[in-house]
């Protein structure tokens, strides 16, 4: 019987799933949004229920929301390593590359996922796509020269073969949004990105970027809410 699921419900479906690949004294890393929300919240209730494991937090919220629940919060540079780390997508297409950020949290994602022996990605059902780039691309630059470094992201997007290069500055130049690291985020939008690892490694190049929000080669698990329930697709 087809459930009808709310994107809401999805998000937390995937996210109750994922617990089925916790173990006790995992370290783990914790992502940033509002699925990776439910996933704490969901950690948080079995670590009342007596489940042993200690974290490393994508964000300033994501570790303030996981110590409201109890789970232990600690630095990476404290842990080096970690097991495994559970985070949403902004999109995921079939091969499990993702485009992340939209929380603004990019860097410490990728940084947290790099450091894990497998990504477990959640999502609900209209973040999976058949080629990225609807969801506009962040790239977290410095503040420094920022309008010349979001032309040169434009002309990496355009090489890079994307349908467009529409670069907006996120909260605009009057009040533009701070990450955690005190960088801004440029939002580009590309429309399709058809060659995502080649655009990864243009936008690299680009002095005054810090990093962007293509993640690729780093999910392992994708775990897809849906009308009917959930479904897991391997990398």
């Amino acid at each position: 019987m087809t459930q009808n699921l709310t994107a809401d419900d999805q998000k937390r479906a995937a996210a109750i799933k994922a617990l089925d690949h916790i173990l006790p004294g995992m370290r783990l890393g914790l992502g940033t949004g509002s699925t990776a929300a439910h996933f704490v919240r969901a950690l948080g209730q079995r670590v009342r229920e007596g489940l042993a494991v200690t974290a490393v937090a994508t964000s300033e919220a994501t570790a303030a929301l996981a110590r409201e629940f109890g789970i232990t919060i600690v630095e990476l540079n404290e842990l080096r390593h970690l097991d495994l780390t559970v985070d949403g997508a902004d999109e995921l297409d079939g091969s499990l590359r993702l485009i992340k950020g939209g929380g603004g949290a990019l860097l410490r994602e990728k940084i947290v996922a790099v450091s894990s022996d497998r990504m477990i990605v959640i999502a609900d059902e209209s973040k999976l796509v058949g080629e990225l780039g609807n969801f506009p691309l962040p790239v977290e630059i410095v503040p420094f020269g920022y309008r010349v470094t979001m032309e040169r992201i434009a002309d990496a997007a355009a090489a890079a073969g994307c349908a467009q290069n529409l670069i907006t500055l996120r909260g605009g130049e009057k009040h533009p949004f701070r990450t955690d690291g005190g960088n801004f985020i440029a939002d580009c939008d590309c429309s399709h990105i058809p060659h995502p690892e080649d655009l990864d490694t243009r936008l690299s190049f680009i002095p005054g970027v810090v990093e962007n929000g293509l993640f690729l080669d780093l999910a392992t698990v994708a775990i897809i809410g849906h009308t009917g329930g959930v479904k897991e697709l391997p990398a």
